[in-house]
């Protein structure tokens, strides 16, 4: 989903699958390797035994039970789909609490002693998701519900219907994939924490450079759109009179107070201080658009806003069926990215595993949130659409036409905005410093003081840039448009079955007395090279194919949404529309 916020996730440098004072070291019987000797990115660790301790992983996993009050929904507070309620305290001592106490009892006995099943109980304690917890983390959106009805503006009731259902069917395909290859890549001993861990394992290093950069762009693009949109609400609550045509306060300015504004509270570092108001989020959200679905079936559009905007004239409300008469194909495209945001919460469903007591269990979570964010954004997009028409705002409540109406929505949708900018900029900002600082430039980690104060330093450059990018291109739909196109397709629609159609070719290709020996911790191949990909291709050549149809078909769709991104903004800027670091708001 396009504002998808992990309020429960634990991104704090270390992974949420292992302390930071050990690693898991599976080929001895009594102590465990500490994570030094683990390399995350290890060229040298190869697929088959990424497989071979998955497999263990997953054994085990199928004993854990999950707890009657994390799964029952409760008509008092939805308990089970809470993923910030208050969990128990695991009985399960920490690895580190362990060394204290081994190295405390007996002063000649030293730290990291601890038996591999020691280990591995300590390691998942801090694993506390459940799939009703996942279901919240997907389901927490902030743009993607408001620019619905702006996409059927652009395609008309029947295409957009259609684009919207078969674009949420893929979307759910997509991460279907995902949580089958974490199912088989994923365990105790290596740990995957991110999108770009699973590319490394398939694909290897190149490919997770690729896969991380295009993320840390997404979400530093997310806090700019963000940035501008709460510019814009606060410059409509700024204006002097309900008709929104009077000077308010400067736009530039109004977006700046948010940069600083993300500047001072991004200085949390721990997602879960945010999650109680990642929550509360959700509520406004729903408010937002129970209100604004209210209030635009009993006024009129906001004409000021579509003229300001789209350079509309007053008159009366069309609807089509199919693209309206001046939309053309770029339009159109532009119109089918907001499905695509829409969509487009698979960049964080690997962190989302990562978090769970039952990985097995995540197709539940995702389902329910895929299914119930559809029905939610048809019924809204419809709605709206249907009676605004042509005059519909890429951000709805904004073109509601009751100032005071106007002016609660647009509270409401700043409160949430802040909430989801900082939860983007906060794993945005991890993502950086995890995989390039920490990586490129040896900067510490963020568990020492060094690291925290480094944090400091680095959350206002990432504001800075965030606040940039909102006042250069102050256009909510073609920038979000372009970023849909150019990054979110990527994660939920072209990536998944590339990434998947790799993962099956080379397990199909294991032949009979090849895989992995825990005895000597090497792995066996007859053969390597082409050869072993074209036979695992061969091996299920329908699947693949498919899949690799789906992935070139994704990148097309790609490239023709950046393409109508950009010259969407190309006209705007034209036309006089636009104009970046303006005091002029795009809505009044």
């Amino acid at each position: 989903m396009a504002g998808t916020m992990g309020g429960a996730m634990n991104m704090d440098g270390g992974d949420p699958r292992m302390n930071s004072s050990a690693g898991l070291g599976f080929g001895v019987a009594s102590e465990v390797t500490r994570p030094a000797a683990l390399k995350l990115h290890d060229p040298s660790i190869t697929f088959e035994e990424y497989m071979h301790y998955a497999a263990i992983t997953r054994a085990d996993d199928r004993h854990i039970t999950v707890g009657q009050e994390d799964t029952a929904l409760s008509v008092a507070g939805l308990k089970g789909l809470n993923p910030f309620a208050k969990k128990r305290e695991p009985a399960v001592e920490t690895v580190t609490q362990m060394n204290e106490k081994t190295a405390s009892s007996s002063p000649d006995r030293q730290p990291y002693t601890i038996t591999e099943e020691e280990y591995v109980q300590a390691s998942r304690a801090v694993r506390t998701a459940t799939w009703g917890a996942v279901f919240f983390l997907i389901t927490t959106d902030i743009l993607g519900p408001f620019s619905t009805a702006w996409a059927f503006r652009q395609m008309g009731y029947g295409p957009g219907a259609v684009l919207y259902t078969i674009f949420a069917a893929f979307a759910g395909y997509g991460g279907y994939l995902l949580w089958r290859m974490f199912l088989g890549l994923d365990s105790d001993k290596y740990p995957l924490r991110t999108y770009g861990d699973i590319a490394f394992r398939v694909y290897g290093q190149t490919v997770r450079y690729g896969v991380n950069i295009l993320q840390t762009f997404q979400l530093l693009f997310n806090v700019g759109i963000i940035i501008v949109t709460n510019g814009q609400s606060l410059s409509q609550m700024a204006a002097k009179g309900p008709n929104l045509d009077q000077n308010g306060a400067c736009f530039i300015v109004l977006c700046f107070v948010w940069a600083i504004a993300g500047m001072l509270l991004g200085q949390i570092r721990t997602l879960a201080r945010l999650g109680h108001l990642a929550n509360f989020a959700i509520w406004l959200n729903v408010i937002v658009i129970i209100a604004t679905m209210a209030v635009v079936a009993h006024s009129t559009p906001n004409y000021v806003a579509a003229n300001t905007a789209y350079m509309i004239n007053p008159g009366p409300v069309i609807t089509t069926a199919g693209p309206p008469a001046g939309v053309g194909f770029q339009g159109q495209i532009v119109g089918l990215m907001q499905a695509v945001y829409s969509y487009g919460g698979a960049m964080l469903f690997v962190e989302f595993m990562a978090e769970m007591k039952r990985p097995w269990d995540f197709w539940k979570g995702m389902l329910c949130a895929q299914t119930f964010i559809y029905f939610v954004y048809m019924l809204f997009g419809l709605f709206v659409y249907s009676y605004q028409g042509q005059f519909t705002i890429i951000i709805a409540y904004q073109g509601i036409s009751n100032y005071a109406w106007q002016t609660v929505a647009n509270a409401f949708g700043l409160t949430s905005g802040l909430i989801a900018a900082l939860l983007y900029g906060n794993i945005g900002i991890k993502v950086v410093y995890n995989n390039v600082l920490m990586e490129f430039f040896r900067f510490p980690s963020l568990a020492t003081k060094a690291g925290k104060l480094a944090w400091i330093a680095v959350v206002p450059v990432y504001w800075a840039l965030a606040f940039i990018i909102a006042s250069a291109i102050p256009q909510v739909s073609n920038l979000s448009g372009f970023i849909a196109a150019f990054c979110i397709l990527q994660f939920s629609y072209t990536f998944p079955p590339f990434l998947h159609m790799g993962f099956q070719i080379k397990k199909a290709a294991i032949q009979s007395g090849e895989g992995f020996d825990p005895a000597t911790g090497q792995t066996v191949r007859h053969d390597n090279g082409m050869k072993r990909w074209i036979r695992g291709y061969k091996k299920d050549i329908a699947l693949n194919t498919f899949h690799l149809i789906f992935f070139l078909g994704s990148f097309v769709t790609a490239v023709l949404g950046v393409y109508s991104a950009i010259i969407g903004m190309i006209a705007s800027y034209a036309t006089g529309a636009t104009s970046t670091f303006s005091c002029n708001s795009p809505v009044l």
